[in-house]
Formats: C-alpha cells, sequence, structure tokens
C-alpha cells in the first residue's frame, strides 16, 4: 500500500512511548501497534484527530504517500 504511517516518528521526536499515547487517547497497545506498522485497513478520524491533539502534530507529519504497485483507481475495495 502506499500510504506510509509514520507514527513511530512523531512519538520519537515527541519523546513519547506508545503505552502513554494509547492511555491518552483511549485505544488498546494492540491496536495502536497495528496502527504504527500500516497493517489497517482504515482509521477513524477521531482517532487521528485524538493523535494529533496529544502529539501537537498535523495529520500529515503522521501519514505519507508515496507511489507502490497500486494502479491509479485500484482499491481493492470494489468500489472503484
Amino acid at each position: 500500500m502506499p500510504i506510509i504511517v509514520r507514527l513511530d516518528v512523531m512519538l520519537a521526536q515527541r519523546k513519547m512511548r506508545s503505552k502513554e499515547l494509547a492511555e491518552a487517547i483511549g485505544i488498546t497497545e494492540a491496536n495502536l501497534s497495528l496502527l504504527k506498522s500500516g497493517k489497517v485497513r482504515g482509521v477513524r478520524f477521531d482517532t487521528l484527530s485524538k493523535i494529533c491533539a496529544v502529539l501537537q502534530c498535523q495529520p500529515g507529519d503522521l501519514l505519507a504517500w508515496e507511489p507502490g504497485d497500486e494502479a491509479p483507481g485500484e482499491s481493492g475495495d470494489g468500489d472503484d
């Protein structure tokens, strides 16, 4: 997937542990770990907003797009 999650970078810059962030935003460490690794298919705007509030950052600081193997318009969800 061409979306890169840079949450680990932001945590390091803020000198915060995953456990602290998970507690602050009200999700499990396991779910935060899945998000950090990019192994999720989506993230709720509410969760993203909470992460940004705690880390004092913008969504673009956490997510990046890089060209990948996916063809334009190929989402894999049948909505094409």
